[in-house]
């Protein structure tokens, strides 16, 4: 009888224990920081009332407690911790009295690349991301970004897309080759199907559509190129940049002068180059003026900044690590100028003593958008064709944290988007 009521004296102990919630911590002790993204996402799909505990333990996640989402935790190699109501008003107590916060997670968002059919899954950084975290999303194309379908998403990512219509400034090292024709031959047919006589032009409205989307509320995340070539199409709206070897005709000879800094996202006063023969679309990248700050992988990083918790909640969101130190990487575009920055973009990394920003945030109308220089967290200097990246070689990579942060943002309970 004695053993029978110490049986249930500890049930009844454990009871509160595991009715109470899954902590999911973010800090060195995580297993897999990337897949547990991928946990969150299924903890809202399902329903259960989740928050994000801003700069308690590296950004963590608490989750009402679901015996499938503990099961997923093991499944999928995340390393959980079954918490007590009393161990929460814990955690709770010491948020409120240090620079932590908690943000309410509402729904997973609905999520959309940007990204050609050809487009090999590895050559994208957020879709390796998504795929290996197991988050789902759509890919769209110019044809569905022309045809409004961007109004079915909370959230979109541009990778290396060359808005300008200028096939990445790849002519000169790459004009002879399959992939690079074949890459001109898809867009042109694109172009003319969609009733655009140039594709200078059809990208033009392609970043046309992605900017008023922002404009109404949507968000937007953009690496490598993107962010760069995005800002160009906008500004350059009513001249011609692109020179006759990509589009049939000259650039306009007035077209620096006629740029309107007004209409883009994040950078103003940039100048455009518009030599064919150049790899290298505007004076917005820092290369390769870099390569003498930034010799060598071995001294290539940068910074993440600290915010405050509850003044400046998405900031500090979408720097949640637990590193303050990012390993560099190159790109199309390596690194943001900073002295082309407008006024109210947030800097959220950069590295000491160089005009360069590699993480950024603003807003644009109701919507906010995200720009991170370079390619690849996890490969340095991606080059055409090279292998795809293992993911579960890097399941802690903090570059790879940096995109899954972005991609969880639109989730936040809208009082608490503070830009």
């Amino acid at each position: 009888m004695q053993k029978i009521l110490t049986i249930l004296f500890l049930l009844l102990f454990a009871m509160p224990v595991m009715a109470a919630s899954i902590l999911i911590p973010m800090d060195e002790v995580q297993t897999d920081h990337l897949k547990a993204y991928g946990v969150i996402f299924r903890a809202l799909d399902e329903g259960l009332q989740s928050q994000w505990l801003l700069n308690y333990r590296a950004g963590s996640f608490l989750i009402d407690y679901s015996a499938d989402i503990m099961n997923l935790c093991l499944v999928r190699g995340v390393y959980a911790e079954q918490v007590s109501s009393g161990a929460v008003a814990d955690i709770y107590r010491q948020i409120e009295v240090e620079n932590m916060e908690r943000v309410e997670l509402e729904k997973a968002p609905s999520i959309a690349v940007y990204s050609p059919p050809s487009l090999q899954p590895w050559d994208d950084a957020v879709t390796l991301a998504l795929t290996y975290a197991e988050i789902k999303y759509d890919i769209v194309w110019d044809a569905d970004v022309i045809a409004g379908t961007l109004e079915d998403y909370d959230w979109l990512h541009c990778h290396h897309e060359d808005f300008t219509g200028q096939y990445g400034k790849f002519y000169a090292a790459f004009r002879n080759e399959l992939w690079y024709q074949a890459d001109v031959r898809a867009n042109e047919e694109m172009a003319a199907r969609l009733g655009f006589s140039k594709v200078s032009h059809l990208k033009r409205e392609v970043a046309l559509t992605i900017a008023d989307y922002v404009r109404r509320g949507g968000f937007i995340f953009s690496m490598c190129s993107a962010p760069e070539t995005l800002d160009m199409a906008l500004a350059a709206e009513d001249t011609d940049i692109v020179p006759r070897q990509f589009d049939g005709d000259p650039v306009d000879p007035d077209c620096q002068a006629r740029l309107d800094f007004d209409r883009t996202f994040a950078f103003e006063n940039f100048r455009v180059v518009t030599d064919p023969f150049m790899y290298k679309r505007s004076n917005i990248d820092t290369y390769p003026d870099r390569l003498m700050r930034f010799p060598t992988p071995q001294n290539d990083f940068f910074y993440l900044f600290s915010f405050s918790a509850k003044l400046d909640p998405v900031p500090t969101m979408l720097s949640q690590n637990h590193v303050s130190t990012i390993n560099g990487f190159m790109g199309q575009v390596t690194g943001f100028r900073k002295s082309l920055l407008k006024k109210h973009i947030i800097v959220m990394g950069q590295p000491d003593n160089f005009d360069e920003v590699r993480y950024l945030h603003g807003g644009f109308g109701r919507g906010t958008f995200t720009f991170l220089s370079g390619h690849d967290p996890e490969d340095y200097q991606h080059m055409v064709n090279d292998p795809p990246t293992e993911l579960s070689l890097h399941k802690n990579s903090p570059g790879y944290r940096l995109i899954l942060n972005n991609i969880l943002f639109p989730a936040a309970k809208k009082k608490e988007r503070k830009t």
